[in-house]
């Protein structure tokens, strides 16, 4: 079985900075793509940033500039730095992972977290 948790969302003043962390563990073989996907009150989930094994990274035009997305293979972790934050960036943010994974055979899959709640008020 393969977990996936997310940690560091919180409350936040307009302009500050959060940094969230999505940890998978388990049965994991190897780790290919993994992003972040946020969804606000009344609107469709919709990704926010999202990186490869190698490094490629792709960023939602509302965060460029302001965010960055970073990985740590060696501790199957994933990480949003978010600066400069505004009221719209205020969602719940999930983390999606991509791999191969192991379980008497190899199968390639992905799992969710079950979201942070990221806050942006004054």
């Amino acid at each position: 079985q393969v977990q996936v948790a997310e940690s560091g969302g919180g409350l936040v003043q307009p302009g500050g900075s959060l940094r969230l962390s999505c940890a998978a563990s388990g049965s994991i073989f190897s780790l290919d793509t993994m992003g972040w996907y946020r969804q606000a009150a009344g609107s469709e989930r919709e990704l926010v940033a999202s990186i490869t094994s190698d490094g490629r990274t792709i960023y939602a035009d509302a965060v460029k500039g302001r965010f960055t997305i970073s990985r740590d293979n060696a501790k199957n972790t994933v990480y949003l730095q978010m600066n400069s934050l505004k009221p719209e960036d205020t969602a719940v943010y999930s983390c999606n992972v991509e791999g191969t994974y192991y379980s008497g055979t190899y199968y390639r899959g992905d799992y969710w977290g079950q979201g942070t709640q990221v806050t942006v008020s004054s």
